[in-house]
C-alpha cells in the first residue's frame, strides 16, 4: 500500500513539474506570436502609407524581405507551439495510462475486500470474533483490527474515486490540448499560404530590379556610401564630445586647484585637497564624476528595457554586417534603422544631457549623454532640444525625417565611450 502511494506521489510530482514547464513555454510562445502579429500589422500600415507615395522599388523590396522574415518567424513559432503541445499530450498520455493500470489494481484489491467483507458481514460473526478471544488484550486488538479494516475499505474507495477524478481531469486536458494543436496546425497552414504569396511578390520585385540591374546597383552603392559617411561623422562627433567633456573636467579641476592655492596662500595654509578626477583620461573614454558614474550604472542596469525612440515602427536595417539579398554588396552598420510613420515623434530612451545637435547627412542629429554612454538619433526633420539641456526618459527631442529614398527612417545608435553597441539589445521587446 505504501509503495503504491509513493509511486502515485512521484507520478504526481513529475506530472506537475512537466505541466508547469509546458505552461511557461506555451505562455512564452503565445507572447512572441502576439508580438510578431503586432509587428506585421504595424509593418502593413507603414507599407500601405508608403505605397501612396512615389514608388521606390528598392524600398518595396526591403520591406517585402522584412515581411517574409516576420512571416517565417511566425511559422517557426507555430511549429514550436505544436511541438510543446505534442510533448504535453505525450506526458499526459503516459500519466493517463499509468492511472488506468493503478485503477485496475485498486479495483481488483477492492473487489476482494468487498467479497471478504460480504462473507463476514454478520454482526454476530464480529461479536463472536471478539468474544472468542483468549484474553482482554486479544479482544482489544481484534476490535482495533475491525476498525482499521473498515477504515482501510473506506480509504480504498476514496482513492479509487480520487483517481477516477484525476483521470477525467487529464482526459479533459488532453482533449483541450488536441483542439489547440489542431487550431495551431490550421493557423500554420494559413501562414504558409501567406508566405507563398509574399514570396511571389518578392520575386516580382526582384525581377524588376534585375531588369535594370545597373541602375539599382548604383542606387544601392550610393546608399551604402552615404551610410558609411554618416557613420564616420557620427563616430568623429562622439570622439569630439568625449574630448570636450574631458577638457572641461581638466579645466574645472585646474580652476578649483588655483582657487584653493590662492586661498591657502592668503591664509598661509598648506594645500591638502585632493583633485576630484584622480587620473588622466584614457583616449576615447570619459572621465566621470560620481554623479555621472551613477547615471551610467543606472543606464547599464536598464539594458533590454529601454523604451523605443519612436512609439511605432520596425527595424528595417539591423546592427552589424548588412548584405543585400540580390547584389554582392555589404557594409557595416553601427546602429539600427527604424522605419516609422511620417513625422513621428522621436523620444529620448533615457534621462541624460544633450551633448550635441548637429547636421549630418543633410539631416539633424541629436547626441544625448548618459554617463559613459551616448544615444544617437540621426535623420531628424525637426529638433526640440538644445546642447546642454537635461532631458528625461521618453521626452520629445524632435520628429523623424525622410531619407533620400523618401522613407521615414530613424537611425539609432548607442556607444559606450567611443565603442559602438548593438542598440537592439538595449531596447525592450515591443
Amino acid at each position: 500500500m505504501r509503495r503504491i502511494l509513493s509511486v502515485i506521489l512521484l507520478l504526481f510530482s513529475v506530472t506537475t513539474f512537466a505541466q508547469q514547464d509546458y505552461e511557461a513555454q506555451q505562455r512564452k510562445l503565445e507572447e512572441r506570436k502576439a508580438q510578431i502579429l503586432k509587428e506585421i500589422k504595424e509593418y502593413q500600415t507603414l507599407l500601405n502609407t508608403n505605397k501612396k507615395q512615389e514608388r521606390n522599388i528598392l524600398a518595396e523590396l526591403n520591406e517585402q524581405n522584412r515581411k517574409i522574415k516576420l512571416q517565417t518567424e511566425l511559422i517557426n513559432n507555430s511549429q514550436k507551439q505544436i511541438k510543446t503541445l505534442a510533448n504535453d499530450i505525450y506526458v499526459n498520455t503516459l500519466a493517463s495510462n499509468k492511472l488506468r493500470r493503478e485503477l485496475g489494481v485498486l479495483k481488483d484489491d477492492y473487489a476482494k475486500t468487498i467479497v471478504k467483507s460480504y462473507k463476514s458481514r454478520s454482526e454476530q460473526n464480529r461479536i463472536m470474533f471478539i468474544l472468542s478471544s483468549n484474553n482482554f488484550l486479544q479482544a482489544y486488538k481484534r476490535m482495533q483490527y475491525i476498525k482499521q479494516y473498515a477504515k482501510y475499505r473506506k480509504s480504498q474507495g476514496d482513492e479509487i474515486r480520487s483517481k477516477f477524478e484525476e483521470l477525467e481531469r487529464i482526459s479533459a486536458h488532453m482533449e483541450s490540448q488536441k483542439n489547440k494543436q489542431e487550431k495551431v496546425q490550421n493557423d500554420q497552414q494559413g501562414q504558409r499560404k501567406e508566405l507563398e504569396v509574399e514570396r511571389g511578390k518578392q520575386s516580382e520585385l526582384m525581377a524588376l530590379v534585375k531588369k535594370d540591374g545597373k541602375k539599382y546597383s548604383d542606387q544601392i552603392r550610393k546608399k551604402q556610401q552615404e551610410t558609411k559617411k554618416i557613420d564616420r561623422e557620427i563616430q568623429a562627433t562622439v570622439k569630439k564630445i568625449i574630448e570636450e567633456e574631458n577638457r572641461k573636467r581638466r579645466e574645472e579641476e585646474a580652476r578649483r586647484k588655483r582657487e584653493e592655492e590662492a586661498r591657502n596662500a592668503k591664509s598661509g595654509t598648506k594645500t591638502t585637497t585632493k583633485p576630484t578626477v584622480t587620473k588622466t583620461s584614457t583616449a576615447g573614454k570619459f572621465d566621470m564624476t560620481p554623479e555621472e558614474k551613477a547615471l551610467a550604472t543606472s543606464f547599464s542596469n536598464n539594458r533590454g528595457r529601454l523604451p523605443w525612440p519612436v512609439e511605432k515602427g520596425y527595424i528595417s536595417s539591423r546592427y552589424g554586417t548588412v548584405k543585400h539579398p540580390e547584389y554582392d554588396i555589404e557594409y557595416e552598420n553601427h546602429g539600427i534603422e527604424i522605419s516609422t510613420e511620417k513625422g513621428s515623434t522621436v523620444r529620448s530612451v533615457f534621462e541624460g544631457e544633450v551633448s550635441q545637435v548637429q547636421v549630418i547627412g543633410n539631416s539633424r542629429t541629436v547626441f544625448i549623454r548618459h554617463g559613459e554612454y551616448i544615444s544617437v538619433y540621426q535623420n531628424l526633420a525637426t529638433v526640440s532640444v538644445s546642447k546642454g539641456q537635461k532631458v528625461s526618459t521618453k521626452q520629445k527631442i524632435g520628429t523623424v525625417g525622410t531619407n533620400f529614398e523618401g522613407a521615414s527612417v530613424l537611425k539609432f545608435l548607442i556607444t559606450k565611450n567611443s565603442d559602438y553597441n548593438n542598440p537592439q539589445s538595449w531596447l525592450s521587446a515591443k
